[in-house]
């Protein structure tokens, strides 16, 4: 009872510090907004823009980092190649089991990449506040005609892959870490099993979200990050982790070679460069259904 009362006292206490630093920061963040939103001087739009990822992917993310190293006991058991570096353009891909992946790839990447870049859906820009948000870090929009649509209309053929594209235009002259969970769910033994996923550990990739991404900015991205995230006590749950009861994570690390022959957009040419794509993925996965297995085995 007593040790069940600390954790409960722990979750509040981070889940509060998390919300003070966050409206703080916001604060700041949509007052920077503002000024890139309604000054039109592209000198200062750049300026203010280069603010926004200070505010999101330094400043959140060093409050972050520093509340669970305070309040946590998490112990981080991080191996790999760790040759990052904060000028080179990259794709980071990973496992994905929890919400809590997105706290532990924070953790791990502080201060080594440079401003994280999740590629949303048109949709997602209508979110109240989430929605300026993202339209404040310059985050690219991913727009798919369903098959049917063009299928009635030809003339949109090509049209979303180009709109995606030309949104990433403002990051080729600044670094960005574009951040992709392949599997494009979380990892439930359920949905394994629903899958017949042909990995021990892992569910199937989804290739499309990730070949969008080379095609937008493949002549731009320069390595490909490939973690590998294991919870040897059991995968947590977001409360879970803020109480303190998640006490070991163990991180693999890698830096991979992103074949020059997937940068071109041939996936969505043919059946054989989709074939050539899938080939590439799912020697990813497999070798990271081993390093995964590696690590909860230990």
């Amino acid at each position: 009872m007593r040790f069940a009362l600390i954790w409960v006292l722990r979750g509040l206490v981070t889940f509060a510090v998390y919300v003070m630093f966050t409206v703080v920061l916001c604060v700041f963040f949509f007052l920077v907004a503002a000024v890139k939103f309604l000054v039109p001087v592209k000198a200062v739009q750049k300026r203010a823009g280069r603010g926004l990822d200070r505010i999101a992917s330094g400043m959140w993310v060093a409050c972050s980092v520093w509340t669970h190293r305070i309040l946590g006991r998490v112990e981080y058991d991080i191996r790999g190649q760790a040759d990052l570096r904060m000028d080179r353009w990259c794709l980071i891909v990973s496992n994905h089991q929890s919400w809590v992946d997105i706290l532990v790839l924070i953790r791990v990447l502080a201060g080594r990449v440079p401003p994280y870049k999740f590629f949303i859906k048109k949709e997602l820009l209508w979110l109240p506040l989430m929605g300026q948000c993202f339209l404040g870090l310059d985050f690219p929009v991913m727009k798919r005609y369903p098959r049917h649509v063009v299928e009635k209309y030809p003339h949109l053929k090509g049209q979303d892959l180009e709109t995606t594209r030309k949104s990433c235009e403002k990051f080729r002259h600044t670094p960005v870490a574009v951040m992709n969970f392949m599997e494009g769910t979380r990892f439930t033994p359920e949905k394994h099993k629903k899958q017949n996923s042909p990995y021990r550990r892992l569910l199937k990739p989804r290739a499309g979200g990730a070949a969008m991404i080379l095609y937008a900015m493949g002549d731009q991205l320069q390595d490909l990050v490939d973690i590998t995230i294991a919870y040897p006590d059991g995968v947590p749950g977001l409360w879970d982790f803020f109480c303190g009861r998640t006490r070991r994570v163990r991180v693999d690390v890698r830096l991979r070679a992103i074949p020059e022959d997937l940068k071109d957009g041939w996936y969505f040419a043919d059946q054989q460069g989709r074939d050539r794509f899938y080939q590439w993925v799912d020697q990813l996965w497999a070798q990271k259904d081993q390093i995964l297995d590696s690590l909860l085995s230990e």
